[in-house]
């Protein structure tokens, strides 16, 4: 079960890298957490950062090996992590939604980042490390990050770090569970209900230039679809379009 081993750490660059170093020379358990104090270096997708007050938020990384899951379903890992996390926010706030690929925001701000590394051997997943930052009880953000808020800016109540990320593990494990049992249809129906953006016309920019559409779903291979005014859907990978 995700959580059933917990590794708590003072200091440490990144979550993600350090439990990709401890995993050379370790046999871990599935489900385990290394969870970081203070996060020096936390990563976000491709160059973002992520920043973290000491000891107001949670940040920590699960270990995970979804040998089972289709090496074409790669995407599905990122929904059941996204869904977990939409799962647990929703029992405080609502207007949850998954900014695609896997940024999780409540309204049009920020609350937590997913960053998901996987490793194939033999045609296999051989493991999936899922680092995860989530907002809990930081009030100021100091970083050049465009939106970030946390559950204490939108409630205005303090949390306990401890019970918050137990009953996160809950929701992260249920949704896990399903990825294991091949439920890659709810995972993909779920996920699309909750994407940002969906049916609202916005601007975008793709490697040639900036465009208006509406997101309309997701492919199963992960593609964001984007109808445009014309009428055209276009299917795009991570790194091909961006949120203007």
């Amino acid at each position: 079960m995700i959580g059933s081993t917990i590794i708590h750490l003072d200091r440490v660059d990144s979550t993600n890298n350090y439990a990709a170093k401890e995993l050379l020379t370790k046999s871990l358990n599935e489900g385990t957490l290394f969870v970081a104090t203070c996060q020096q270096a936390g990563r976000g997708t491709g160059l973002a950062s992520w920043e973290s007050a000491d000891g107001l938020n949670l940040t920590f990384t699960v270990v995970l090996y979804p040998s089972g899951v289709a090496l074409s379903q790669q995407f599905s890992i990122s929904q059941a992590i996204s869904l977990g996390m939409t799962d647990f926010l929703s029992r405080f706030v609502s207007d949850v939604s998954v900014k695609w690929p896997n940024d999780i925001y409540v309204n049009d701000k920020k609350i937590a980042g997913i960053l998901i590394e996987t490793a194939i051997t033999g045609g296999k997943f051989s493991r999936a490390l899922a680092g995860i930052g989530l907002n809990i009880n930081q009030e100021v953000f100091v970083s050049d990050a465009p939106n970030p808020v946390s559950l204490k800016n939108l409630t205005g109540k303090t949390y306990e770090l401890s019970q918050m990320l137990t009953d996160l593990c809950t929701c992260l494990d249920n949704r896990y569970r399903s990825l294991i049992r091949g439920d890659y249809y709810i995972l993909q129906h779920d996920y699309g209900k909750l994407l940002y953006r969906k049916g609202v016309w916005a601007n975008y920019r793709d490697q040639d230039s900036d465009f208006e559409g509406k997101i309309i779903g997701i492919e199963g291979d992960g593609r964001l679809q984007i109808e445009t005014r014309n009428g055209e859907v276009r299917g795009f990978y991570f790194k091909e379009v961006s949120f203007k």
